[in-house]
């Protein structure tokens, strides 16, 4: 039986989940069917075998970090074999250095940032502020990237911050693009320093064009991963299924590139 992780993993406390789903529903204008609670996550993911999970949440507010980083690393002390946190920063916090000394004491292992919510660009000086306490430290970062409909992480932005700080390993959620997957394609195929998982982008696209992005940035570069609570895991394993890849390719993707990453 092979091995998975799920990469891309929003939970939310039982007190604000519902809204939390409905704002994500409304933001995208999707039917979900998933709640965002942490046991409903690990009862959707058994669904299809899956072993381990990248947790996070993101600050829409900078008075929502610590409570935000206080609850991801309560949920993996919970399920320490099971979850490992990512934490959030905002780049309005007055004390962006104290946010994140106190994420990696919680014993979070990376960041999470999502720039369409939380209104910044990748290209700014805000993000660059983050970028540089990043920087210092040995964690990865795991950022939403693409919208046709805002200008915050489009590929142009994504690129600028990776040139800007090419030691940090950076996770470019949705291929790196969500709906201007093949223009962030064109553009960041090669850089060193980036990942991509495919979360929120085979229900999108074809077979055909999956199969050709996953191998322009490489098997060894992407992981798999369901944003949860939007799609469900026996629908996208389904997808991913349905790629042309080798079992090779497979494990790597389901599992030997976030082992890797996350340091498990």
């Amino acid at each position: 039986m092979r091995k998975i992780i799920n990469s891309h993993c929003h939970i939310y406390p039982e007190k604000i989940a519902s809204k939390a789903v409905i704002g994500i529903r409304d933001f995208y204008d999707l039917d979900m069917s998933l709640n965002g609670k942490l046991d409903d996550l690990i009862r959707d993911g058994s669904a299809v075998g899956v072993t381990h999970y990248l947790v996070h949440s993101v600050a829409t507010t900078p008075k929502q970090v610590k409570s935000i980083n206080e609850f991801i690393a309560d949920s993996v002390n919970q399920h320490p074999d099971l979850f490992t946190g990512f934490g959030t920063l905002h780049p309005d916090s007055e004390d962006i250095q104290g946010d994140f000394d106190y994420l990696i004491e919680l014993g979070l292992k990376g960041v999470k940032l999502h720039p369409d919510f939380q209104r910044f660009s990748m290209d700014s000086d805000k993000a660059f502020k983050i970028g540089e306490v990043i920087n210092e430290s040995d964690v990865p970062m795991l950022v939403h990237c693409g919208d046709f409909r805002y200008n915050y992480s489009n590929p142009k932005q994504i690129k600028a911050f990776l040139d800007k700080f090419p030691e940090i390993t950076f996770i470019g959620a949705h291929f790196a693009g969500w709906s201007v997957w093949e223009e962030a394609t064109e553009l960041l195929v090669g850089t060193p320093n980036l990942y991509v998982d495919l979360s929120s982008s085979l229900y999108a696209l074809s077979p055909e064009t999956a199969l050709k992005l996953i191998h322009a940035y490489g098997a060894d570069r992407v992981l798999w991963g369901t944003d949860y609570p939007m799609w469900e895991s026996v629908s996208e394993m389904e997808y991913f299924n349905k790629l042309d890849l080798t079992d090779e390719e497979k494990s790597l993707i389901l599992y030997d590139n976030a082992f890797k990453l996350l340091k498990l």
